[in-house]
């Protein structure tokens, strides 16, 4: 059977006419105007970029970014040592100045107090001969060398996909010669700078930031690792770490403690940096699932609960850049510091109101979680701005504190009693 799609006649002859008009008067229609160029689409921000994940259109957060520090370091009379408060009975002075960057801490038998940079590529040392301490660059050109760390006359360095190790190093100031001796690290500059030390195991302990601020990324990243001096027998010993710039030891238990920062454009008051103990070997400590222990993350927490990963011990302030830690050992300052930990908190950028830029003592419970946060050293923050943004603290032999300042390039130095006294 034929189905016939013929349309009535006079439907043809009005499609015909129509058609025909319109196309005859669209000749007529002057061409149309060029359109407008499309706004130029902003420039792709580099992969790992802190301005990753920015909200758009907010005003607010348009004003937020990594705070940069001074291109140089500050002239020793220019930093504002007489600005920073301690409690009463404490000192605070300038230990050295002129570092570019001043980071990473580390102590050398002979007295030598190595320093770390993150941004300039150098290592200093200082030496503190018949009371007279002197500063000289003792590694120039490094990538990130953020890291380093003494042990029995070796100094190593970490930079950022490799750590090296300078043997006799007090003995070989002048021409220190640097072997590498691990390198299969990975090689993102996000959170790609190492805080490194050596644990009671007689282990060096190197950690691998996230490569973003909140990403999920491969078994390379977001750990902390551990490996014989010599580089061999590396293994992972904790996950779920997205960046740790400060960790040590407790005295007693010989547990682990480390800070670490959380992601950034959550809000501005959460999530917290975290305190964190390592109990056994392949804990995960939930980044980025989990926030602050208790935060599923709206990105990547589907699905997830903060009951399957290791909650913190402390909560240190929201994005107040906790870094470098170190539990007080010393017998100069009051019994009530004793097997503290003092930690500094490098300052907030992705906030509206700064918190952290201070020293801070932390003190524990018996069951090594966090009781209580007070301030030790203040007023690296003033008016909601830095003059200066303390980093990592070590304490020396003699019981005295030393704090690095990278945005002045100085070095400070905290001890306890008569200034004529402590001093000695």
């Amino acid at each position: 059977m034929m189905i016939c799609s013929c349309a009535p006649r006079s439907l043809l002859l009005a499609g015909a006419f129509f058609g025909a008009f319109t196309l005859g008067a669209a000749a007529q229609q002057p061409a149309n105007p060029p359109t407008a160029p499309a706004p130029a689409a902003a420039p792709a921000l580099p992969p790992g970029s802190p301005l990753i994940g920015r909200p758009a259109g907010n005003e607010a957060a348009a004003k937020l970014a990594p705070v940069a520090p001074p291109p140089i370091a500050a002239a020793p009379d220019k930093v504002p040592v007489a600005k920073l408060k301690v409690p009463p009975g404490f000192n605070i002075e300038v230990y050295a100045a002129g570092m570019a960057n001043a980071r990473s801490l580390a102590e050398g038998n002979k007295g030598t107090v190595f320093v770390g940079s993150r941004l300039v590529g150098n290592v200093y040392a200082v030496s503190n001969k018949d009371g007279k301490r002197s500063v000289k660059t003792i590694a120039s050109g490094l990538h990130r060398p953020n890291g380093i760390a003494f042990k029995n006359g070796t100094l190593y360095i970490a930079e950022l996909s490799k750590v090296s190790k300078v043997d006799k190093i007090e003995d070989n100031l002048d021409s220190p010669k640097l072997t590498m001796i691990y390198d299969d690290l990975p090689k993102d500059e996000a959170h790609g700078w190492k805080f490194i030390a050596i644990g009671p195991d007689n282990k060096l302990y190197v950690p691998v930031g996230q490569p973003g601020n909140n990403v999920l990324h491969g078994d390379a990243h977001g750990q902390i690792r551990r490996m014989n001096l010599d580089g061999s027998g590396a293994e992972v010993i904790a996950r779920g770490v997205r960046q740790t710039v400060g960790f040590d030891w407790h005295p007693e238990t010989k547990q682990l403690y480390f800070t670490d920062n959380g992601r950034d454009w959550m809000s501005e008051d959460v999530p917290e940096d975290e305190l964190n103990r390592i109990t056994q070997v392949g804990e995960h400590f939930g980044a980025p699932f989990c926030l602050q222990g208790n935060i599923v993350d709206p990105e990547f927490g589907w699905g997830k609960s903060c009951s399957d990963y290791t909650a913190p011990v402390g909560l240190l302030g929201p994005h107040s850049a906790a870094l470098g830690m170190r539990f007080y050992t010393g017998n100069m300052f009051p019994k009530a510091y004793k097997n503290a930990i003092i930690a500094a908190r490098h300052g907030s950028w992705n906030r509206t109101k700064k918190v952290g830029g201070d020293v801070v003592l932390i003190k524990l419970n018996k069951d090594g979680t966090m009781k209580s946060m007070e301030p030790f050293i203040t007023g690296f923050l003033e008016n909601n701005s830095y003059i200066g943004r303390p980093v990592d603290v070590m304490q020396m032999k003699d019981g005295s504190l030393l704090v690095s300042d990278d945005y002045n390039g100085a070095v400070y130095r905290v001890t306890y009693g008569k200034p004529k006294v402590a001093a000695k």
